[in-house]
């Protein structure tokens, strides 16, 4: 390749930024996938006319790299309701935020799983969070979220019947022994933002992020393998299964363990947090759920959450049908049998709607996802590696630069391409 050459090695969403960042500034990028098709994590498949997405997602619109990496209006986003329903056994009840749906602000005030004072101390939080940055945020001494709510005041009640669920969707940890760091950001996301998912599947993303990359001149090789990264007195070469490709840098966008491999950084968290999604098809007309809001398990994390995904977003149904998901991340989820699952979802469903009739309830695809996210205790962030942490012309690009989110991968993606280009200056 000739000067101001980069390669890039894995096209998800932080390879794919820094490798468009890079072209637009007129570096010669070839990007590397070994997997048939782009996006990392996030991915979309459809199976009998169903959207499915790999595991559950959302995409918060107010992250400051969601806006400044993505055409959001292209998208379609299709949004949920803000708020959550707290559900237990022939029990469901409205939370939500009376600013953002004045709709649910009559219910939430009557809502008796959440004491009057939590819910004044959550516009208190609210505003508290409102006020502050990213940087601020993930700066800032930090403990356990469950610490954190206890130091506000909140009650056991507020913690266990809402945070825990909810939050617990977000972190993939129902003991909310996550940093209060992602706790404060996401609030405020929400706070200031909506939850939604394109009306194609979160796979769109980036499948948005692949085009711009490819109209912005980048090469991409799909199905191909990088086996080694050596450090040359001229750059790096990158060793794939089939060649050698030299280049003035690397850029290295994999997934945790595998840029520990070629990197050779130790400091990138392994430690992972893992989810099972369960889909669900029920005919339309049978389907008792025509809220957009999110529904918590009060009781248990066998399904921590379940989303009405077509409720949402109709275009992740064929006609006449309804599509569901249930979220597990109880570890013996992941070792339980789809048949299991599907029977643990349904006797949920059964008690929290119990005139319905499951009887034409039905799996359509079980989704299991060992490392969703990296675990993120407190003081992780502080211990992050740099985009620029390894030796010699070699640059991370991947949320464990940052902080385990979309968010984390997509500015990951714009520092590693800026660190590169105050290294190398390119020629054009």
């Amino acid at each position: 390749m000739n000067e101001s050459s980069v390669v890039v090695v894995g096209g998800g969403l932080a390879g794919l930024v820094a490798a468009r960042r890079l072209a637009v500034q007129g570096y010669q990028v070839m990007l590397f996938e070994q997997r048939s098709s782009l996006g990392g994590r996030v991915r979309s498949h459809t199976v009998d006319g169903f959207t499915l997405d790999e595991g559950f997602q959302v995409l918060f619109t107010s992250y400051p790299a969601v806006q400044r990496e993505l055409e959001t209006e292209a998208l379609q986003l299709r949004y949920f309701t803000p708020g959550a329903i707290i559900a237990r056994p022939h029990s469901r009840s409205v939370l939500a935020d009376p600013l953002r749906d004045p709709r649910s602000a009559l219910a939430s005030v009557q809502n008796d799983e959440v004491t009057f004072t939590d819910k004044l101390r959550t516009l208190l939080l609210r505003q508290h969070v409102e006020s502050r940055s990213e940087t601020e945020i993930f700066e800032s001494p930090d403990e356990s979220i469950r610490e954190y709510l206890r130091s506000w005041g909140f009650s056991k009640q507020y913690i266990n019947n809402f945070i825990a669920p909810f939050y617990g969707g977000i972190t993939l940890d129902r003991t909310l022994s996550t940093s209060k760091r992602v706790f404060e950001y996401t609030f405020k996301s929400l706070a200031t933002g909506r939850a939604a998912i394109p009306a194609a599947g979160m796979g769109m993303i980036a499948k948005q992020l692949e085009s711009r990359a490819r109209t912005a001149g980048v090469s991409i090789v799909t199905n191909r393998s990088v086996e080694s990264i050596h450090r040359t007195n001229s750059g790096v070469d990158i060793e794939t299964e089939n060649d050698t490709i030299s280049a003035d840098a690397g850029v290295i966008a994999t997934d945790p363990k595998e840029a520990t491999r070629l990197s050779g950084v130790t400091s990138i968290p392994t430690d992972a947090r893992g989810s099972v999604t369960q889909y669900y098809r029920l005919p339309f007309d049978k389907n008792p759920i025509s809220s957009t809001k999110l529904l918590l398990n009060a009781e248990s994390a066998s399904p921590n959450t379940i989303a009405p995904l077509s409720s949402v977003a109709p275009e992740y149904a064929p006609p006449g049908e309804s599509l569901l998901s249930a979220t597990f991340i109880n570890e013996g989820a992941q070792h339980r049998s789809p048949d299991r699952l599907v029977e643990e979802t349904r006797e949920t469903l059964s008690a929290w709607y119990p005139d319905t009739s499951w009887a034409d309830f039905e799996v359509v695809e079980t989704t299991a996802v060992p490392f969703a996210q990296f675990a993120q205790p407190p003081g992780i962030h502080d211990q992050l590696p740099d985009v620029d942490a390894p030796d010699g012309p070699l640059y991370l690009a991947g949320d464990y630069t940052t902080w385990s989110a979309i968010q984390g991968a997509l500015r990951s993606g714009r520092e590693a391409a800026g660190a590169v280009r105050r290294d190398f200056p390119s020629s054009v």
